[in-house]
């Protein structure tokens, strides 16, 4: 008996990558056009995600087949997840506050966990409430000690696949 008899028709066809019927369209919002954005970006577009690239300074971005906005759109949709590629940029709080607003499955926001998350007081001071505040996610992505730009989207992406499915990350099953 080969492999593929101990599979369902449904494993088989998503193991060959043939698309399963009755998916939703997910998105990805990636905010700010930086380097760990181009690859999420790229990768998410792999991963079966329409994209969207938010960048307020329009000069910032590269030539691309990826659409691009100059805010984040209050219509994303519940299959949306957004995420915030530099926490240093002064637009931040107001993109952030935004997304907030949007009816997205998921927001976070890059950065090392060991710092103060500049996300936090930048919207305290547009006065969002503190339960709202707690909707974004920071740190985001799995634990993999990613370090470079194409590490840390994966990590990113891996953790929205996680999430999205209701999953850990990692190797526990």
């Amino acid at each position: 008996m080969d492999d593929t008899a101990l599979m369902s028709t449904d494993s088989r066809t998503m193991a060959h990558g043939a698309p399963t019927s009755g998916t939703a369209v997910k998105t990805l919002v990636v905010v700010f056009a930086t380097a760990v954005g181009e690859y999420l970006l790229r990768y998410g577009a792999d991963l079966g995600y329409k994209t969207l690239l938010v960048e307020p300074q329009r000069a910032r971005v590269a030539a691309t087949d990826v659409t691009v906005l100059t805010g984040v759109p209050a219509d994303l949709g519940e299959h949306a997840d957004l995420v915030v590629t530099d926490h240093h940029r002064p637009e931040l709080g107001a993109l952030v506050q935004s997304a907030l607003r949007s009816n997205a499955r998921w927001i976070g926001v890059m950065g090392n966990p060991r710092h103060p998350p500049p996300h936090v007081p930048a919207l305290r001071a547009l006065g969002v409430p503190e339960s709202d505040i707690a909707r974004v996610h920071r740190p985001i992505g799995l634990n993999i000690g990613s370090r470079t730009p194409p590490e840390i989207a994966i990590a990113t992406l891996a953790g929205l696949i996680a999430d999205r499915n209701g999953k850990p990350g990692g190797f526990e099953f």
